[in-house]
C-alpha cells in the first residue's frame, strides 16, 4: 500500500467511524409522593435525590439530563429544594434539563418539571394543580358521643390550633388560609419565573389548583409540547442518543425492607415502623386518588 492509500485508508477510518459512541443524555427518575412518608416508605427528599442529581450531571460530554417524573405532589419545601438544586446543578455544567411528565406531575410534581428548560408530556399525562392544600379529620363529636375527655394543655394560645379532638376555630382557620396563600404565591411566582411569555392562560385559571390532560397543559403553555423521553430526545440528539438511568445506590437491607434499621439481627422499632409504613401507603394512596390513579 503506497502513501497515498495509507492516506485515504486513515480518511476513511475517520469518516465512517463505526465505533463512534452517541450523544449521551442522563436519566433522572422522579417518582413517587414528595416529602417524609414513614415507616419503611420514603418520598421523595433533596437528600435522598441529591446524590443521584451528582451523578446525573457528573460526565464531562453529557448533552443534556432528562428528568422522568411521575408524582401527584406533596412536601412544597422538598419540592423547592430539589428543583432548586436541579437548577443550580444545570447551571454549573451549562447542560440544558428536559422535563417529561409520565402519569402525573401535579402540585409539587409540576414544581419538580418546571426545573426543566422544556416540559414535555403524553396527551393523557396529568398536568398542573398549581395550588396549596391542607386536609384532615375532626373527632370531638365521636369523643363526646363515647365519654371520652379530651385533656390538652399548651403554652402559648395558638400552640394547639387545628387540633383534630378539638372544635375548629375561625382564627385557627384564617392562619392556616393565610400560610397556603404565601406558599401559592412562591408556588405562582416560581411558574412564572420558569415558564415566562410560555405561558398562555389566563392566571385565575392556571394557577387555580386545577389540573389538566397534557393536550390542553400545553394549550395554556404549562408545558412545550406532547411526546415520552426516548422519542423526543431522539429527536433532538439523533437516533443514535445514548440514555444512560441514573439509580440510587441502595444497600440489600433498604431494598429488601425500604430503609429500616436493622441491630443484633432485629428490626429495632419493627412493629412501629410497620404501623408507620401502613399510614404512609393510605396517606400516599389518598394523595395519588386526588387525581384518579
Amino acid at each position: 500500500m503506497d502513501r497515498y492509500d495509507i492516506s485515504a485508508f486513515l480518511s476513511g477510518l475517520t469518516k465512517y467511524r463505526p465505533g463512534k459512541r452517541g450523544p449521551l443524555v442522563s436519566v433522572v427518575s422522579l417518582s413517587g409522593v414528595i416529602g417524609a412518608m414513614g415507616g419503611f416508605r420514603s418520598g421523595l427528599s433533596l437528600a435522598s435525590v441529591e446524590p443521584v442529581l451528582e451523578r446525573a450531571f457528573k460526565p464531562k460530554k453529557l448533552k443534556a439530563v432528562a428528568l422522568a417524573i411521575n408524582s401527584p405532589g406533596g412536601s412544597p419545601v422538598q419540592s423547592a429544594l430539589i428543583a432548586k438544586r436541579i437548577r443550580a446543578l444545570a447551571a454549573e455544567k451549562d447542560v440544558p434539563v428536559f422535563a417529561f411528565a409520565e402519569d402525573v406531575a401535579a402540585s409539587g410534581g409540576y414544581w419538580l418539571a418546571c426545573a426543566g428548560d422544556e416540559i414535555f408530556a403524553e396527551s393523557s399525562s396529568i398536568v398542573g394543580s398549581i395550588g396549596v392544600v391542607s386536609g384532615g379529620f375532626g373527632f370531638p363529636e365521636l369523643l363526646k358521643r363515647y365519654g371520652i375527655e379530651r385533656r390538652l394543655h399548651t403554652s402559648g394560645d395558638k400552640k394547639a390550633m387545628l387540633d383534630p379532638f378539638s372544635p375548629e376555630k375561625a382564627g385557627d382557620i384564617k392562619h392556616l388560609k393565610a400560610l397556603q396563600a404565601e406558599i401559592h404565591d412562591d408556588f405562582i411566582g416560581m411558574v412564572k419565573e420558569r415558564r415566562g411569555t410560555r405561558l398562555i392562560g389566563v392566571d385565575k385559571e392556571v394557577f387555580s389548583g386545577a389540573f389538566w390532560t397534557g393536550t390542553k397543559a400545553k394549550e395554556l403553555g404549562l408545558i412545550d409540547g406532547l411526546g415520552d423521553l426516548r422519542s423526543v430526545m431522539r429527536d433532538r440528539f439523533g437516533d443514535d442518543v445514548r440514555l444512560r438511568p441514573i439509580k440510587a445506590h441502595q444497600s440489600f437491607w433498604k431494598r429488601r425492607f425500604g430503609g429500616a434499621e436493622l441491630q443484633n439481627g432485629l428490626g429495632v422499632g419493627f412493629g412501629q415502623d410497620l404501623g408507620d409504613g401502613l399510614l404512609g401507603a393510605v396517606e400516599e394512596r389518598m394523595i395519588w386518588n386526588r387525581f384518579g390513579l
